[in-house]
């Protein structure tokens, strides 16, 4: 082989070469940044197509119905432990129901109650227990925000909007 056309494929092959590693230290990275969804039955049993369960230490993202009665606050700091359940209509919680425990220090959404829906983003440090980092509410699609609401029972959802009077011009 020529020395010239040597050179030149050692240069191609190390760009290639190159190129290779950076894209797969790039799929490295996104993939652990990766929050999959789950519901607490599919945490416990599985999904239903695949039947792939989180592995403990997985980071993930699940939602769920706060079960009334199982929100427990800690009085000394901000900790807050709760059992999230399916959602489903009827609204029914039995204790044979897949639960999962969520734990999350800090200050919960203002939205945040017993029967509400919520989203907890967190680590899975057992098989049913969820060390959460971050939790939002949820709200129905009727939600409607509360001045809005009782400026539409006067009849008047333009002074809800502009915060005054239509006819005001102050």
């Amino acid at each position: 082989m020529n020395p010239r056309r040597k050179k030149r494929l050692t240069i191609v092959s190390s760009i290639l070469l190159g190129l290779a590693v950076v894209a797969g230290l790039v799929l490295y990275a996104l993939s652990q940044n990766i929050d999959l969804f789950y519901t607490p039955k599919e945490i416990l049993q599985g999904k239903e197509d695949t039947e792939l369960r989180p592995v403990i230490g997985q980071r993930l993202r699940i939602g769920g119905l706060v079960v009334p009665g199982s929100v427990k606050r800690n009085e000394d700091s901000l900790k807050v432990s709760f059992k999230l359940a399916d959602m489903r209509m009827p609204m029914v919680f039995n204790e044979d129901d897949p639960m999962v425990t969520v734990h999350y220090d800090g200050i919960l959404p203002d939205l945040f109650r017993e029967g509400q829906g919520i989203v907890a983003n967190g680590i899975l440090t057992s098989e049913s227990i969820i060390d959460a980092s971050e939790v939002l509410a949820k709200h129905d699609e009727n939600y409607m925000p509360p001045e809005l609401a009782d400026a539409m029972k006067e009849g008047s959802a333009d002074k809800a909007m502009h915060g005054k009077s239509a006819y005001n011009k102050g």
